[in-house]
């Protein structure tokens, strides 16, 4: 009897180094430092990239932040569990507002 192994799963070879995300955001914040530094004209001039980016992740992580609550908590099988789990959201954030409007004040004043 002869077991055939060739229809199991290939194993992977290992990506290159550069293929990782990792390296490539620490390669685009040192080119981004490098520009700044070299070439300030250039990095003033890139600014509208910079900041349409950010106004872009501003946009994206509202929704994906909602409805990843909301994948949450409909896929909780009982009430009882949703009201623990909403009591202890409102908890942290009733908390963690207050310390953020303290910390606030403190250095604005």
């Amino acid at each position: 009897m002869q077991i055939d192994t060739s229809a199991g799963p290939a194993a992977q070879a290992p990506r290159p180094f550069y293929r990782h995300l990792y390296f490539q955001v620490l390669v685009a914040i040192g080119t981004g430092a490098a520009i700044g530094h070299f070439y300030p004209e250039t990095g003033v001039a890139l600014k509208p990239l910079g900041d349409g980016f950010i106004k872009l992740v501003k946009m994206i992580i509202s929704p994906v932040i909602f409805l990843t609550i909301v994948t949450g908590l409909a896929g909780m099988g009982t009430l009882r569990g949703v009201g623990s789990v909403v009591g202890k959201a409102f908890g942290y954030f009733f908390f963690f507002s207050t310390l953020a409007l303290i910390i606030g004040m403190i250095v604005a004043n």
